[in-house]
């Protein structure tokens, strides 16, 4: 394949994968020069804890660069949410961020270390009741900055309304559309760096600890979990309450020698596929037209190892960002209809939450289907009659 071809592949990536526009900044100053208007507030505010195989910037405006750390560095990003935020977007820009408009850094606190870091989880565990001390890991796909990254998990945590301590792994993708193999290469390099954070977040008093990766972020989470596995650190492993891979670009046949090695995955593990998941399909041609684990082709596999599929082919568009951009996916959770119990084939089925509130019915959600080891359910034939 000629070099023009790899870059004609790589913009159409970028293009189906919604990550055209102006790059995300988190900060190019003190707040007083951000919020120039004295009336410009976020709407909201959402705390993410950050663990970075990043190197430290002296830029504020992306405070940990594309280049690799080879020890973890630490931080507390607070995430402003603007009042005009539509559910699913990220609103940024590439200028200095006013808050009554874009996603913006509202505060920004580095950590020494590990130590520490840990200690900030314990506390904001603490301040929240006993049913909310959970931590939920995000894990970020390919060309993203610090600032695309972390603004994302924010948005996500703010639109599904999850009441979990957000923790974010950003691993040093080049953040640019050339930079694939650079990606690749980084996101091997990251493996151990996850790793390290899993055996951290493992040893803080979180109830519950989700691990949710996307896109090539995947790659990462499952080479961390098999570093794990093969030094024979399980605890952190039996901690995890639930893993989610969204979009995974990963070799069908590489995961499955990844799966192999882990052995006894954490329960439970669900992976979210789409065969209108353009960016995936692209990725495999520059792989030599190998399937991508989130391509929809493997489901049967996946099945066969005990993991819960999420088929959102014809979900809001089932594109490779709609893990984070689903209104039905989002109203679903919200009501109950995808939680641990239900990927483990115990709780309520994703028909049953449409008519949870006898008010009314979830747009779209019929069209989800949610393959399970065992059976497989549709919002639209599994409704009570």
């Amino acid at each position: 394949m000629t070099i023009a071809r790899i870059s004609a592949l790589l913009l159409a990536i970028l293009l189906l994968a919604g990550c055209g526009g102006p790059r995300a900044v988190l900060w190019l100053g003190p707040s007083s020069d951000i919020m120039v208007d004295t009336a410009a507030k976020p709407a909201a505010v959402v705390p993410i804890y950050i663990a970075t195989s990043r190197q430290r910037s002296d830029n504020l405006s992306l405070p940990y660069n594309a280049k690799r750390s080879p020890t973890l560095n630490f931080a507390r990003v607070d995430v402003g949410i603007p009042p005009n935020h539509k559910n699913g977007l990220v609103e940024k820009t590439g200028y200095k961020p006013n808050p009554a408009k874009y996603f913006a850094a509202v505060a920004f606190q580095p950590y020494d270390n590990s130590k520490v870091f840990t200690e900030k989880l314990n506390a904001a565990l603490a301040a929240r009741p006993a049913d909310e001390q959970e931590i939920l890991i995000f894990v970020h796909g390919y060309n993203n900055n610090f600032a695309d990254s972390t603004f994302r998990e924010a948005q996500f945590i703010h639109d599904y309304g999850f009441k979990s301590v957000a923790v974010h792994y950003a691993w040093p993708s080049g953040g640019s559309l050339g930079l694939y193999a650079y990606d690749r290469d980084s996101a091997n390099f990251a493996r151990d760096g996850l790793a390290k954070l899993l055996e951290i977040v493992s040893r803080t008093k979180a109830k519950r600890i989700l691990l949710v990766g996307h896109s090539m972020g995947t790659l990462v989470v499952m080479e961390a979990l098999r570093t794990l596995a093969i030094s024979g650190k399980r605890t952190p492993l039996d901690r995890l309450t639930g893993v989610m891979l969204a979009a995974p670009d990963i070799d069908v046949d590489v995961f499955k020698e990844q799966v192999k090695d882990i052995g006894k995955l954490p329960r439970p593990f669900a992976v979210l596929v789409s065969r209108e998941d353009k960016a995936l399909n692209i990725s495999g041609r520059i792989t030599g037209g190998h399937p991508r684990v989130g391509d929809g082709s493997s489901i049967q596999m996946l099945r066969d190892n005990g993991i819960a599929v999420l088929d959102l082919s014809a979900v809001d568009g089932g594109s490779h960002d709609v893990f984070a951009s689903s209104p039905t996916l989002m109203t679903l959770v919200r009501r109950g209809g995808l939680t641990e119990r239900t990927l483990e084939g115990e709780g309520p089925t994703p028909g049953e939450a449409i008519l949870a509130d006898g008010s009314s019915v979830i747009q779209g959600a019929a069209s989800l289907v949610l393959y399970l080891p065992a059976r497989i359910l549709t919002a639209a034939t599994d409704l009570p009659r």
